[in-house]
């Protein structure tokens, strides 16, 4: 029985799809249709993406993509996220092909020119989670930020079936921290993966520790006096750059997306629709998948 209270599932979608080609192509074989078009990561997809809705059974599901390389952080940084190599030849065509399998499960494709799929996340949260239980599925720790009392984080762990769930209570419990503070702890230690420097000579454990003792990059500004002259000298050398490498690890939570048409996420999809596209990926092993998904929320 469908349960008057809404979940609404966000899925970072290419977190995901690339997920699912890296774990599939590291043997150099690359599942092909009969025509020769790789859909390995996109048959890897369909199985991350049916567990999590198995998982959280939600009423309501979202797909959010990147729009390409160039976002406002790239105006603001222009090395932002430059050290990241194309993407594999193989996997370029999976990324229409994974948006028609979303879209034949009904399941809405959403991203914004200029923004990050962080941010269309990061919007639709702020919006649901006032009145709604929201769950954001994805790999990346840098969503923990987006933790409220109704939304929470799923961080995906390696195999299929293993997340680690965050509220606020385990956010604390394991990290010590506020979704605000991952925010500052990323402000002062930067980020390799989104080629960000952060204060150069700071890590991760003195980032941890100056939050949790200061409470805030301001608190810790306040209180340059009472850290050991070798860190302050390095907040002060790099001051530019830690409120900058800040701003680049905020999520923005006001990107300028259309109003939800909460039926057109609603989750329930046309069962032959589905068949249909896997029958033209080829998908036949994975209509198993299509029986189980029938039975969340009926």
């Amino acid at each position: 029985m469908v349960s008057s209270k809404r979940r609404y599932l966000l899925i970072d979608g290419m977190a995901i799809l690339f997920r699912a080609y890296f774990a599939t192509s590291f043997t150099g074989k690359i599942r092909r249709t009969s025509s020769g078009i790789p859909v390995n990561g996109v048959h890897g997809f369909v199985r991350y993406f049916a567990d999590a809705i198995q998982t959280y059974q939600p009423t309501h599901v979202i797909c959010c993509w990147d729009m390409g390389s160039t976002t406002f952080r790239t105006e603001q940084f222009g090395d932002y996220k430059g050290n990241r190599p194309a993407a594999p030849e193989d996997l370029i065509p999976q990324f229409d092909l994974v948006k028609e399998v979303v879209s034949s499960f009904d399941v809405p494709n959403i991203g914004l020119v200029g923004y990050e799929a962080d941010d269309c996340m990061g919007t639709l949260a702020s919006r649901l989670g006032k009145e709604h239980e929201v769950v954001i599925v994805t790999g990346d720790h840098d969503m923990l930020q987006l933790i409220e009392e109704q939304v929470h984080v799923a961080i995906m762990k390696k195999g299929i079936g293993n997340y680690q769930l965050y509220t606020l209570q385990t956010l604390f419990e394991e990290k010590g921290l506020t979704p605000a503070q991952v925010i500052d702890v990323k402000g002062l230690m930067g980020d390799t993966a989104d080629n960000y420097p952060g204060v150069k000579g700071i890590g991760e454990k003195t980032a941890y520790k100056l939050i949790q003792q200061f409470a805030s990059i301001e608190g810790l500004l306040d209180n340059l006096d009472q850290i050991s002259p070798t860190v302050r000298k390095k907040i002060e050398t790099d001051l530019d750059m830690l409120h900058l490498s800040r701003k680049l690890a905020t999520i923005h939570c006001e990107a300028p997306l259309d109003e939800l048409n909460d039926e057109h996420c609603r989750w329930c999809f046309d069962r032959d629709q589905v068949h249909q596209k896997f029958e033209e990926l080829e998908f036949g092993s994975l209509v198993k998948v299509i029986e189980k998904l029938e039975l969340v929320n009926i």
